[in-house]
C-alpha cells in the first residue's frame, strides 16, 4: 500500500508527459528539464535526500566527511599544478632572455613541484581507497533495502500499478550504485554529489586564475574574460538545448512504449526454456521474429526513416552541426590574448601556458559540470522512487495497532467464511462470490469442482496469498485480517498446483519446505520417505545431491559469461510431471508435520500420480493431521478426483465462484444435486 506523501506526489507529478493530460511517462522515461520539474526535483530533493544520505553514509560516517574534504581539496589541485609548472617556465624564460644561467630558484621550484604531484598522487590514492568503502558499503545498504522491499511486497500489493512503476525506478536508483561517476544508465547516484563539488572547486580556481592573469595586465583583462565567454557559449548553449528536449531512447508516446513492451515480450518468448516446445510445435519462430522486427523498427525510428527520406531532415540537425563548427571556430580565438600578451613588456611564457590551462581546464571542467548536473538532476527522481518505495507497507499486513498475535488450538484451525467475494484485478467478473462455511479444528475438507469454480482462488486466500474483496474470514474466531501474514504462514503447509521447481540440488528443492533444515539431510529424507519419493531420490545419480532441470522455469535469458557456479559435465538431471510433484509433495511435509502448524492445504496434490501413489499421499497425510489423541491438524485439498474426496470429512462442491453444496459424502448423494450427478457420472 503507496503512502501518500508530498515525496510520492511529487515523483507522480514528474511522470506526466507535458501537453498529454492523465499520460504517464514509462517507468525510468527521462524528465525534461523545466521550472516544473526543478521544482518537483527540490521539493523531492528535501524530503528524500537527508533520509537516504543517512542510509547510505551510515555505516562510515567519518569515512564520509573524510572522502568529502579530500575532494573539495582535489578541486584545487589543477589550478596549483598549472601555477607551479607556470613558475617553472618564467624561470627557464628569463635565464634565456638575460643569458644567466645559474638559475638558483630553479632546483626550488622543481623541488615544489614534485612535492606537488606527490601530494596530488597521495591524495588521489587515498580518496580511491576510501571511495570504495564508502561506495561498497552504500551500495551494500540500497541494494539490501531493495531486495528486503522485493521480497515483502505480497500480490495484492503488486496488482497496483503505481507500485509496479515506483519499485521499477527504485531499482534503476539502486543499479545506478553499480559504478561510481556512471551508473551504466545515464545516470548518476547520490554519492557522486561528490563529484559536483569536486567540480565547482575546480571551476573557481580556474576562474580565480584568469581573473589574477586579467587584473596584472587591465588592458587585456576584458579581452582574455570575453575570450572565456565566446568559448563557454557554444557548451552552454548546447546543453541548455539537450536538457529542453527529451532524449530520443525515451519513450514519450504511447507506440514507442508499446513497441517496447512487444520488444520484452518477444525477447523473452525467444530465451525462455519454458515456451520451447511450444514455440517448435506451433512453428512460431517466424512469428516471433517478425513482431521482434517491427517493435525494433518502431523504437529506432527506421519505419518512419524508410517512409521519407527526406523527412530525417530538420533545421534543427543543421544548427546542431553549424554549432559545432562555430565551437571550433571560436575555440581558436582563445589564442588571440596569447598574441598580445607575448607581444606586451608584461608578457611571459609562463603566464601565457598558465591562461592557456586555465582556459581549456575550465571548458573541460564546466562541460563536465553541466553534464553531471543533468544526470543528477534525473536521478533525484529516482531517488524520489526509492524514498517512496522504501514507505510501501504490504496490502496484507495489518497496521501495528490492529495486529493481534496467533493462538494455536489443540486440534488444529478453525475456519469460517461469510459471504467472500474476490475479482481479480482487471477482470470484471468475481472469481468468488458469496462463498460461506465452516470448518472445526481438526477437520478435513475436500473441495471439489469443474475447472474454473474458484477453487484454487479460495485456497489462496485461505492460505494468505490474496486478500478478499468482501466478506468475512475467520480464523480461531479471529478475523484473518488482523494477523501478520508472515506469523500466520508459519501454522500452515501448502502445496499449490502451479508449485515452483528450482534449478537446484534435491535437497534444496525439497528443504525450501522447512528453511530452517534446508542442510539437514536427515529431516530431508524423512520428508521423501513420507511423501513416497524415496524410490526416485535412490534412482538418481547423486541421490539428494543431483542437481535437477527445471525446464528453464527460472531462467529465461542465457547465463552470463564468466565462471561456471557448476562444472559442464554434470548435467542437470530432467524429471517427469509425476516425479517432480513427489519433489513437491516431499517440500510440502518438510513443514507439514512440524507441532506449530495447524493446517494442511494441498491444491491438487495427485493430479500427476497414479491410484496407488494417490492413496499411499492421503495415507500420510492422515498419518501427519492425527496423534496419539486423535486430530491435531485441519486438512483442506482440492482435488478433482471423487473417489479422493470421500476421504473427507466434509465436501464443498464449487461451481461459479460460489460453494453450492457443503456436507459429507453421503449428504451430498442424497441431495441428488449437482455432485450426485458428476458422482454417478464418473462411475
Amino acid at each position: 500500500m503507496l503512502s501518500q506523501g508530498s515525496t510520492f506526489d511529487a515523483w507522480l507529478a514528474s511522470r506526466a508527459v507535458p501537453g498529454s493530460k492523465g499520460l504517464l511517462l514509462t517507468p525510468g522515461g527521462r524528465r525534461q528539464l523545466s521550472f516544473r520539474n526543478a521544482m518537483l526535483a527540490f521539493e523531492i530533493a528535501q524530503e528524500a535526500a537527508p533520509k537516504v544520505l543517512r542510509m547510505v553514509w551510515g555505516r562510515h560516517r567519518l569515512r564520509a566527511v573524510i572522502l568529502l574534504s579530500l575532494n573539495l581539496a582535489r578541486g584545487v589541485f589543477p589550478a596549483l599544478r598549472g601555477y607551479s609548472q607556470a613558475l617553472i617556465i618564467n624561470e627557464i624564460q628569463t635565464a634565456f632572455s638575460t643569458g644567466r644561467f645559474d638559475m638558483k630558484q630553479l632546483p626550488w621550484l622543481l623541488a615544489r613541484e614534485f612535492t606537488r604531484m606527490t601530494c596530488e598522487s597521495a591524495l588521489d590514492s587515498l580518496i580511491n581507497s576510501t571511495e570504495r568503502v564508502v561506495y561498497n558499503s552504500a551500495r551494500l545498504e540500497v541494494e539490501y533495502r531493495q531486495m528486503q522491499l522485493q521480497l515483502q511486497l505480497d500480490i495484492p500489493t503488486l496488482s497496483d500499478p503505481l507500485v509496479r512503476d515506483v519499485v521499477h525506478e527504485s531499482d534503476l536508483f539502486v543499479r545506478s550504485f553499480a559504478q561510481s561517476g556512471a551508473g551504466g544508465f545515464g545516470l548518476l547516484s547520490p554519492l557522486d554529489v561528490v563529484r559536483l563539488l569536486t567540480l565547482i572547486c575546480e571551476v573557481v580556481s580556474h576562474v580565480f586564475i584568469i581573473y589574477s592573469l586579467a587584473r596584472t595586465s587591465p588592458s587585456h583583462s576584458f579581452i582574455l574574460l570575453i575570450t572565456a565567454v565566446i568559448v563557454l557559449f557554444p557548451h552552454i548553449v548546447s546543453w541548455l538545448r539537450m536538457c529542453s528536449r527529451p532524449d530520443n531512447d525515451d519513450a514519450y508516446n504511447p507506440q514507442e512504449a508499446a513497441a517496447a513492451a512487444k520488444l520484452e515480450k518477444m525477447r523473452n518468448l525467444a530465451y525462455s526454456e519454458t515456451h520451447r516446445r511450444e514455440i517448435l510445435a506451433w512453428d512460431l519462430a517466424p512469428w516471433i521474429l517478425r513482431c521482434w522486427d517491427n517493435a525494433r523498427r518502431t523504437m529506432l525510428g527506421l519505419e518512419q526513416m524508410d517512409s521519407d527520406l527526406f523527412k530525417e531532415f530538420s533545421f534543427a540537425a543543421l544548427f546542431a552541426q553549424l554549432q559545432l563548427s562555430l565551437a571550433d571556430i571560436l575555440a581558436v580565438s582563445q589564442n588571440i590574448p596569447l598574441l598580445l600578451m607575448l607581444q606586451s613588456s608584461g608578457g611571459s611564457l609562463g603566464s601565457v601556458a598558465l591562461y592557456r590551462n586555465s582556459v581549456q581546464g575550465l571548458v573541460y571542467t564546466i562541460r563536465e559540470f553541466l553534464s553531471t548536473f543533468r544526470m543528477l538532476a534525473q536521478s533525484v527522481f529516482l531517488m524520489g522512487a526509492f524514498s517512496a518505495a522504501m514507505d510501501i507497507r504490504p496490502r496484507l499486513r495489518p497496521a501495528k495497532c490492529m495486529q493481534v498475535p496467533y493462538r494455536s488450538l489443540k486440534k488444529g484451525m478453525r475456519i469460517e467464511a461469510r459471504n467472500l467475494c474476490y475479482t481479480y484485478p482487471g477482470c470484471v467478473e468475481p472469481a468468488l462470490k458469496g462463498v460461506s462455511f465452516k470448518l472445526e479444528p481438526g477437520e478435513r475438507l475436500a473441495i471439489v469442482g469443474h475447472n474454473g469454480s474458484g477453487k484454487s482462488t479460495l485456497a489462496q486466500i485461505l492460505t494468505r496469498i490474496l486478500d478478499f474483496d468482501s466478506g468475512e474470514l475467520l480464523v480461531n474466531d479471529v478475523d484473518i485480517r488482523r494477523y501478520c501474514p508472515n506469523e500466520y504462514h508459519r501454522h500452515i503447509s501448502s502445496i499449490f498446483q502451479g508449485f515452483s521447481k528450482f534449478n537446484a540440488s534435491v535437497a534444496k528443492n525439497v528443504g525450501v519446505g522447512y528453511i530452517g533444515n534446508v542442510d539437514n539431510h536427515g529431516e530431508i529424507h524423512r520428508a521423501v520417505k513420507m511423501a513416497g519419493a524415496s524410490h526416485i531420490v535412490d534412482s538418481l545419480p547423486r541421490g539428494l545431491k543431483t542437481r535437477l532441470d527445471a525446464s528453464g522455469s527460472d531462467s529465461a535469458y542465457p547465463q552470463l559469461s564468466g565462471w561456471q557456479a557448476y562444472p559442464s559435465s554434470k548435467m542437470n538431471h530432467g524429471l517427469s510431471g509425476g516425479e517432480w510433484q513427489h519433489i513437491a509433495l516431499s517440500r510440502a511435509f518438510m513443514r507439514a508435520d512440524r507441532p506449530e502448524v495447524n493446517l494442511l492445504v494441498l491444491d491438487e496434490p495427485t493430479s500427476s500420480l497414479d491410484a496407488h501413489a494417490q492413496n499411499r499421499t492421503f495415507d500420510a497425510v492422515e498419518k501427519i493431521s492425527s496423534g496419539p489423541h486423535g486430530r491435531t491438524k485441519t486438512v483442506i485439498f482440492i482435488t478433482h478426483r471423487l473417489c479422493t474426496a470421500r476421504r473427507a470429512d466434509k465436501i464443498a462442491y464449487m461451481q461459479n465462484g460460489t460453494i453450492v453444496e457443503f456436507g459429507t459424502h453421503q449428504e451430498l448423494l442424497d441431495r441428488k444435486g449437482a455432485y450426485a450427478a458428476l458422482h454417478y457420472a464418473s462411475i
